[in-house]
Formats: structure tokens, sequence, C-alpha cells
């Protein structure tokens, strides 16, 4: 196997590691459940899962970045939360999915401040955007409580209509603007 060399970030009650294949099962799952995966893509089917998390990790190859899996730290998988960018995104996004079970506890948004603060601090990025589907409104509420704003609509080359939610630039969170 090779080593893609994604580094492990930690927070206090979380753990953001590479991908891994024991990550599948989660994926499939999820993205098999047309009431979840609706807000990420979804549903699809097993093979169509399988290639999605192929390019999740293909990502990290041509970006240097991308969705870490997010586990607690006696290591049950919680969900992914990461840095997207493929081919027609106006922008590298930051996204974030729960596994069943695991909403409401705040990972989330601990695991997303975590990357957002990788991004701006070892990525050097000055700007992040979350694409959040219209409807999706609990995706709305943690970018909003993580103080991103409602930026604008546009047509995304493969789920149509998402609304841009743009995240507090580095300088912003370092005077506490938020």
């Amino acid at each position: 196997m090779i080593d893609l060399q994604i580094p492990v970030l930690k927070t206090e009650r979380l753990v953001l590691r590479g991908p891994e294949q024991r990550d599948f099962e989660q994926i499939a799952r999820f993205f098999a459940d047309k009431d979840r995966s609706w807000g990420f893509g979804g549903p699809l089917n097993r093979n169509e899962a399988w290639r999605w998390f192929a390019s999740m990790i293909g990502h990290w190859v041509l970006h240097g970045f991308g969705f870490w899996t997010v586990e607690t730290r006696d290591g049950q998988p919680v969900g992914i939360v990461g840095i997207w960018g493929p081919e027609g995104w106006p922008e590298p996004e930051l996204g974030w999915v729960m596994f069943a079970g695991s909403e409401g506890k705040g990972y989330a948004r601990e695991a997303a401040e975590e990357v957002r603060h990788y991004a701006y601090e070892v990525l050097g990025f000055d700007a992040l955007s979350s694409n959040i589907f219209p409807g999706n409104e609990r995706s709305i509420a943690l970018a909003e409580r993580m103080g991103a704003r409602f930026e604008r609509s546009y047509e995304n080359v493969t789920h149509g209509t998402e609304l841009v939610y743009r995240h507090p630039g580095p300088k912003q969170l370092a005077e506490g603007a938020v």
C-alpha cells in the first residue's frame, strides 16, 4: 500500500485520520440511505459509493488535501470531514458528513473547525466556503454556528443549485470577529 502521508489531526474528543479500506462500509451505508445522503450527492449504489470513496483518496494525491475519517478517541468512526475541490468546483470547500447516530454531539463542528484551522495555518488558504444544498437545514445551521454567512447560490457541475456559505478568514478568526 502507498503511504500518502495524510496528517493526523486531533481534537479534545476526536481523531481525524486518512481514509482506509475499512472505512468503506460506513461510506456505502451512508450513500445507500437516500434520506441521509441527498445533501451530499446521494443516494449512490455500492459500486458508485466505491468510486466516490476511491476518488476521495485520489483527491489527496492530486491536491494534498481531502476528507479525513473522523473517529472518537476510542476508535469509533463518526463521519468524514475535509476539504474537497474537484474539477468544476468554484473553489475548495469545507464539507462534512456524520454517520447515523453521530449527529447532535458536536462532532461535525469540532472536526470542521480543526480542518478549517489546518487549511488556514498549514495549507495557507486565505478563504474557505461550504457548498450546501438548499433545504439542508442542519448543514446551514452548522455553517452559521461556525461563523459562515450566505454569499450566493451557484450551479454546481454535478449537483445543480447549491448555496455558498463563506467562512471567516484566518484574520477574522484571529481577531475574534466571529
